[in-house]
């Protein structure tokens, strides 16, 4: 079973258009709304593939009562909060570009903010095979709240996996103890404090990470695939062309595919990669069922090419 925290859920509003232009009036073709949030979206792809898995995340206000209802059935514990549950917007084109407005999120509580922690360590007591931290934090928490979830899960002994940005991924990447780090390829440069335009370059900066602490790191490289690092070995996975719809939610989805076997590191990036590519090719935050998964083989590469650049894949 596998648990997912999301600090900073949301509703997420998903509108298709002819093109973007900026002071026009347009027509929106077509609109949704999923419930989102990092590991809302990591949750809801595992339930549909039938992994067992369970959401932490709070909610409040009519946006909190929005996202409840979008979640329907699937498995969850929530923390009630005073603020207003976010809703974010994403404007679709049909060449797959996708421009997001993501609002801020409410402002926890000191007493809020523990009460999340509290239902993440009683989530722990239970055992999970996995907990997955996802996404950005909401007002009222701090920098390290990543670093005292992995520090709940190393109590517990249960394996941390972790998709943040910024400060957040920072703190809890130096502080260690993670075993699986997900950064995008933008977010691996901006924890390494440098640009990785090569393969080479991101398996070094991923193995600095790791030297921190941490145990692996999968590093998504939007249509270029992943690499997966641990402190021996790397791996390289890529996927067939697709039609992009949108981008939202690929990496939540590529790490839902990771986690959702056991197995070999070349297998579970193989699962990533096959995943997101299914993800990409679906509208809004649609999690890919299994049949849509099947049809995305990819290749995986060991040890692949130093010099290989990246913006040349």
């Amino acid at each position: 079973m596998i648990l997912t925290l999301t600090p900073n859920p949301s509703v997420d509003h998903t509108l298709e258009v002819d093109g973007l232009v900026r002071g026009e009036v347009l027509r929106v073709r077509a609109t949704r709304a999923h419930p989102g949030g990092k590991g809302v979206n990591v949750a809801r792809a595992l339930s549909g593939a039938d992994v067992p898995t369970r959401a932490v995340l709070p909610v409040g206000g009519g946006g909190g009562a929005e996202l409840s209802a979008l979640l329907g059935g699937l498995p969850r514990a929530t923390v009630p909060i005073e603020g207003e549950t976010r809703a974010n917007i994403t404007v679709a084109e049909p060449d797959g570009t996708t421009t997001k407005l993501n609002a801020p999120g409410p402002v926890l509580s000191p007493t809020e903010v523990g009460a999340l922690l509290a239902v993440v360590e009683d989530e722990l007591t239970r055992g999970p095979d996995w907990i997955v931290a996802c996404g950005s934090l909401p007002g009222g928490a701090t920098a390290d709240f990543y670093v005292r979830v992995a520090e709940l899960a190393a109590r517990y002994g249960v394996p941390l996996a972790l998709d943040s940005s910024g400060e957040p991924l920072a703190e809890a990447a130096h502080a260690g103890s993670v075993a699986l780090l997900k950064p995008n390829h933008e977010e691996l440069e901006e924890l390494a404090g440098r640009d990785l335009p090569t393969v080479g370059d991101v398996v070094s900066a991923a193995r600095e990470v790791l030297s921190w602490g941490n145990e692996q790191a999968l590093v998504t490289l939007g249509g270029h695939g992943a690499i997966l690092v641990d402190d021996t070995c790397s791996w390289w996975a890529r996927g067939p062309l697709v039609r992009a719809r949108s981008t939202v939610g690929a990496g939540d989805c590529a790490l839902a595919g990771f986690l959702s076997q056991d197995g070999p590191p070349d297998k579970g990036l193989a699962r990533a990669v096959s995943w997101g590519a299914a993800a990409v090719s679906l509208p809004g935050t649609t999690v890919p069922t299994p049949e849509d998964v099947a049809a995305h083989e990819t290749t995986v590469v060991a040890e692949p090419d130093p010099h290989q650049r990246i913006d040349r894949l």
